[in-house]
């Protein structure tokens, strides 16, 4: 299948069974696929439960549609967590969002048996199915939070540790770059002084730094790093003449870092950076599998809220015995309005109401249609676009 002309949405829709509920498959797959290849078509069976009383139907209707919405919110905040713990790898994205061991856009069909998960519900259709979906899916949100807060809180921490390493010399750690040997220490009289003098300045630095203040070292300065702009050098002098020293270097541009050396802050500095990457390195696998794993189980609730949908839906507008099929179409990216008009010419008998609604994006005052799709035959949009930097 040709990346570009398949959609990352499906439809799942019903119609009623004709003579046999077979017959309504061929109908629609001839009617889309025979001569002009309108989409991808699936049968998708959904098994019979038990249906309860209109009043219950009503209301499960109600439930299962704050049930999608937010079910398809935690399915779409995994996915994009994993977007941003893969940060350098965003491409590998998508093979990681596997559900149930298949890709997510052929999982739909290939990868898992509804009617086998759906004994875990219970085959009667009262609100037990939503209660089961939700408990799990809640927890895996719950569980999210939590695990995104504390590899966020790291990776926040491991990253002011290396903007403090990066930058500009008048700022950044200077842990990495100075050694004990440029540094008088543990004189009553001496100090020495970390000065960041501009490239342009750098021979005006060499010619007056002496003579910038009384009781300058000579020849006390060296270069200790530079970066694109500047130098860093040392320089000492006696403690008396210092603030005369930086008074009078900020006049030439010459600026002077306050900085003391101390070995065991700066050791501290280094160990805790490590400490940090690593801590990342470790938490960085199970979290990518736990969102592996969670992100299959709530995309494949999610599909299960849709089979449940459909089939609410389909029982209250074709009525009992229960006899519909349940299709799954992949449309073509340049052909939807199409594929549109065929279905609304297959099914328009079924309810005459929605006659004057073909396309979804027309604007009929009053009608919010975006928001709520409405045609003569069942149905669910599947949008798998599901990463916002797609």
């Amino acid at each position: 299948q040709d990346k570009d002309t398949k959609m990352t949405e499906f439809w799942l829709i019903s119609a009623p069974g004709e003579k046999t509920c077979q017959q309504t498959w061929e109908k629609l797959h001839a009617a889309t696929t025979r001569n002009n290849n309108l989409s991808t078509n699936s049968k998708f069976n959904i098994p019979d439960l038990k249906v309860g009383t209109l009043d219950v139907l009503v209301g499960l209707s109600d439930e299962l549609a704050k049930l999608d919405a937010f079910v398809e919110s935690v399915v779409k905040k995994v996915a994009q967590y994993m977007a941003d713990v893969l940060e350098d790898s965003k491409d590998k994205v998508q093979e990681n969002l596997l559900a149930n061991g298949g890709k997510v856009l052929t999982m739909i069909y290939l990868s898992f048996e509804i009617e086998e998960s759906f004994k875990n519900y219970s085959s009667s259709l009262d609100n037990v199915p939503c209660l089961f979906i939700f408990k799990g899916v809640n927890q895996i949100d719950n569980d999210l939070k939590a695990r995104a807060s504390a590899y966020n809180n790291l990776k926040g921490n491991l990253q002011n540790l290396e903007r403090k390493n990066a930058g500009s010399l008048l700022t950044r750690s200077l842990a990495d770059i100075v050694k004990k040997e440029d540094f008088v220490l543990d004189s009553e009289y001496l100090v020495t002084l970390l000065v960041i003098v501009p490239k342009l300045n750098y021979n005006d630095w060499v010619k007056q730094y002496e003579t910038l203040a009384e009781m300058v070292v000579p020849r006390s300065s060296n270069v200790l790093f530079e970066d694109q702009d500047s130098y860093l050098c040392n320089v000492t002098l006696f403690r008396k003449a210092v603030d005369d020293f930086k008074h009078k270097a900020r006049e030439y541009k010459f600026m002077v870092r306050d900085f003391q050396y101390n070995e065991e802050e700066m050791k501290a500095d280094k160990e805790e950076m490590n400490r940090l990457s690593t801590d990342k390195k470790k938490q960085f696998g199970p979290l990518v599998r736990w969102l592996k794993v969670n992100f299959s189980e709530a995309f494949i609730a999610w599909i299960h809220v849709k089979a449940l949908r459909v089939f609410v839906e389909s029982v209250l507008r074709y009525g009992l015995p229960v006899n519909f099929q349940a299709m799954l179409l992949q449309p073509n990216k340049k052909t939807m309005k199409k594929l549109r008009e065929v279905l609304y010419d297959l099914y328009k008998h079924l309810d005459s109401s929605a006659a004057a609604i073909i396309d979804a994006t027309m604007d009929i005052p009053g009608l919010n249609l975006s928001q709520q799709e409405y045609y003569p035959y069942v149905y669910y949009k599947i949008d798998c676009n599901l990463l916002e930097f797609k």
